[in-house]
């Protein structure tokens, strides 16, 4: 497949959702650059919803290093907190330390919910490039419900928590190569690879 991105900038500051990005883009023939090898500090995400958050992302870290970058804006919505923790996801699991405690926000869950277990995963998608000022963005969803106690140490973040509607098992407990088929992030990616195969652009970024 021709297309004219053949490295991408990913505007991420977390390693496991690079890797499944990593893992997406090398089945399009696409090479994955962590902007965690660079010293920027991360963009304050002031939008009001996943698009505008992970164009903030794509703009930010394209602009900065001066190459395409593609920025994913993620996060688990919960329907019994009217879709929270929804784009502030990552912030609900910081501690009063100051870290990621994410058993720590499972437990918060738990205490919310009652017995609406449901939930979906959002992911959405922002290509960014610094040369033409081009952005477009493709959003994925998948519906579930909620699991506890969670399980499973595979995957990050809610993983353990979240099951698919149709499934037994947790994204906590699939490998790798079974969730970059069927989650959010894998949706987003779809829509993505269905555009970049209509792309007649024959220049190619270096």
């Amino acid at each position: 497949m021709k297309n004219s991105f053949k490295k991408l900038l990913i505007a991420t500051g977390n390693k496991g959702k690079f890797f499944e990005i990593e893992a997406l883009l090398k089945t399009l023939g696409i090479e994955a650059i962590p902007s965690f090898q660079f010293d920027l500090r991360e963009p304050e995400e002031t939008g009001a919803n996943f698009a505008e958050n992970s164009l903030i992302k794509a703009k930010f870290y394209g602009e900065k290093i001066g190459i395409p970058a593609l920025a994913d804006d993620s996060g688990l919505c919960v329907c019994a907190m009217k879709d929270a923790p929804g784009i502030h996801s990552a912030r609900f699991a910081i501690n009063e330390n100051g870290k990621k405690d994410f058993p720590q926000a499972f437990k918060k869950i738990a205490e919310k919910i009652g017995k609406n277990r449901s939930a979906f995963f959002i992911c959405n998608l922002s290509l960014f490039d610094p040369k033409t000022n081009f952005s477009i963005s493709f959003e994925g969803r998948v519906g579930g419900e909620l699991t506890f106690p969670p399980r499973g140490n595979q995957g990050f973040g809610y993983d353990p928590i979240f099951t698919k509607d149709g499934m037994d098992k947790t994204f906590g407990e699939i490998s790798a190569v079974k969730k970059d088929q069927i989650s959010h992030r894998a949706k987003a990616f779809k829509k993505f690879s269905k555009w970049l195969a209509k792309q007649n652009q024959v220049t190619t970024y270096h």
